[in-house]
Formats: C-alpha cells, sequence, structure tokens
C-alpha cells in the first residue's frame, strides 16, 4: 500500500485526489490551511482508517513523521478572485511551501507532483498551447502574483530534479470545473451558472471572444493519477486539459440553455491581462500515459449544475 501525502486536500483538485488514491490502495495524509479549502469536501473521509489530516500552513517549516511514497503540492489559491485576495499567500506557497514539500520529498526519496497551471503561459501567442512554449507573462502586472509564482515553484521543482535526482512530474492544469468548486470564486463555469441559477446578469468580460477549453474534474483527476504511478517519467512537464475550445459568449449561451435561464448579458471591461485563448496541446499526455478527455460537455455540466443546486 502507497503512502501518498497531498497538500491543498480541502481544496477543489485535492479533495478529489484524495479520493482517487483512497480508492487506489493507498494511506493519505492531507493538508490544508482553509484558506481557500472547504471541511465540507472532505468531510466524508473523516472515518476512513487510510486518510490522516493535519491542518497547517506549508508555507512554514514543519516536519511529518515517516516516509511517503508520493507528495503532490495541490495547496495555493487557484482562481482569479482568490489569488487576488491572498497575493502574498499564494507567492509564498509556491515558493517557500514548495521548497519545504521538495525537502519532505527528497528526505523520503519520494515521487513528487507539482501542481502547474496554464497560467505560466500568460496571454500565449502560440495556439494550442504546447509544454515546449515559453510563454507570455508579465512579471509585475496584477496575474503575477499567481502567473509567476507557479512559474517560480516549476523552477524549484526541475532544480531538485537536476540537482539531486529527485523524481519530479509536472501537470499543467487547463480550466478544470465540476462538484466542489466554490460557488463565488469567480471563474468561468461557477460564475456563469450561479447568475444564471439566480436569474441575474452573465457577465461577459470584454467582448466575450476570447477562448476558455473545459476539462471536466473525474478526466483531470485520472491524468494527474497515471501521471503520478507511472514509472519512467522523471522531469517530465504535461498539459492536463480539454481540447474544446469555445468562446466565452458562446459559452454563456450554453449555460443559459441548460438552466432556462431568465439571464440576460452583461459585458464589463476586460481585466488586466486576461488571457485571450487558452487550450492545451495534450499529444504527450496521449502518448506517455494514455490520457484524453472522456467526459463531455453535457455530462460534465449536468453533474456540476445539479451539485451547486444542493448546495444552493
Amino acid at each position: 500500500m502507497r503512502k501518498v501525502l497531498i497538500t491543498g486536500a480541502a481544496g477543489f483538485i485535492g479533495s478529489h485526489l484524495c479520493d482517487k488514491f483512497l480508492d487506489n490502495n493507498s494511506k493519505v495524509v492531507g493538508i490544508d490551511n482553509f484558506i481557500t479549502g472547504d471541511w465540507n469536501n472532505i468531510s466524508h473521509l473523516e472515518e476512513n482508517k487510510n486518510f490522516q489530516f493535519i491542518e497547517k500552513d506549508v508555507t512554514e517549516s514543519f516536519e511529518l513523521s515517516g516516509k511517503f511514497d508520493l507528495v503532490l503540492h495541490f495547496a495555493c489559491p487557484a482562481s482569479p478572485v482568490d489569488y487576488l485576495k491572498h497575493p502574498i499567500e499564494t507567492l509564498k506557497v509556491d515558493s517557500l511551501g514548495t521548497f519545504h514539500l521538495l525537502e519532505i520529498a527528497k528526505e523520503s526519496n519520494s515521487r513528487f507532483i507539482l501542481a502547474s497551471t496554464s497560467e505560466i503561459y500568460g496571454d500565449p501567442i502560440v495556439h494550442p498551447q504546447k509544454e515546449e512554449y515559453w510563454g507570455n507573462v508579465n512579471s509585475v502586472g496584477i496575474r503575477s502574483v499567481y502567473d509567476e509564482a507557479k512559474r517560480f515553484s516549476e523552477a524549484c521543482t526541475m532544480a531538485f530534479y537536476r540537482e539531486y535526482e529527485l523524481d519530479v512530474r509536472i501537470p499543467r492544469i487547463f480550466n478544470t470545473y465540476g462538484p466542489r468548486m466554490q460557488l463565488d470564486d469567480g471563474r468561468v463555469v461557477p460564475n456563469f451558472i450561479s447568475q444564471a441559477l439566480a436569474n441575474e446578469d452573465i457577465t461577459i468580460y470584454g467582448e466575450g471572444s476570447q477562448t476558455r477549453s473545459f476539462c471536466y474534474i473525474d478526466d483531470l483527476i485520472e491524468g494527474i493519477f497515471n501521471l503520478s504511478i507511472i514509472n519512467g517519467l522523471n522531469g517530465v512537464v504535461m498539459n492536463l486539459g480539454s481540447q474544446e475550445e469555445y468562446r466565452i459568449l458562446d459559452f454563456a449561451d450554453v449555460i443559459i440553455e441548460k438552466l432556462d435561464s431568465k439571464s440576460k448579458k452583461k459585458f464589463l471591461p476586460l481585466p488586466e491581462d486576461d488571457p485571450k485563448q487558452r487550450c492545451p496541446d495534450i499529444n504527450k499526455a496521449q502518448r506517455l500515459i494514455g490520457w484524453t478527455t472522456k467526459t463531455s460537455l453535457d455530462e460534465g455540466l449536468k453533474n456540476t449544475i445539479d451539485y451547486f443546486k444542493n448546495i444552493n
């Protein structure tokens, strides 16, 4: 039975990772400080004998007893609302926090998985984005507290790979949605669903011509799991996301229709450095871990809408 450490365990993606590893012959130690995580996301694991939860801020030095087979660092505010509300904490968790977790992985001689993001590509001038693309990021812009934090975190991870031959993998996560997202976290899917449920105006920034691709959480978790457990992928950086691309304007229509909402579209100024196009090239994931998305947008949105209706 493998032993797994997961930071950000009470978050959207982290909590689903806890479920996935527990369902696959693992003991899981989850860490979260609840800056954006929610106990409700993991409360169902409270009685699971293979799950241990520690409330802790990973930016502060700490020690854990025992060795781990896998260390997954997924602690970080991930939505614009959250990382702009907590800019210093965001920078710390992807600098100090990353170093602390890398040291734990080094001491355990364990595999280290860093949650990175499509945001490291910034406002891309290459489309779709391949892993070899270096990005177009404003290092002093308002979004830099997240973009540059993740880029630095990647640099730390690769330094440990080169200096100590640590087995590291870096999934770059593109727009993901599904149950356990925060309804008010500011990202497109929960924003549009919450507004449509309330028959409020759906807020579209700019003209709505910017594109996003939406990956359902179950598909993403399968990709991260495969990347984590397959041998021989030391040092691999890998895009994980859907290749189905939607204009934000069109996606608003999809949500309005699905909820039979009376919402109208309301146009607001485009935020600073908002990416115009966002879609991954996933050839590497297909080739190395046999992964692609399987959940249709219809199915994924139905599950997500049902979840938000229930918590509302």
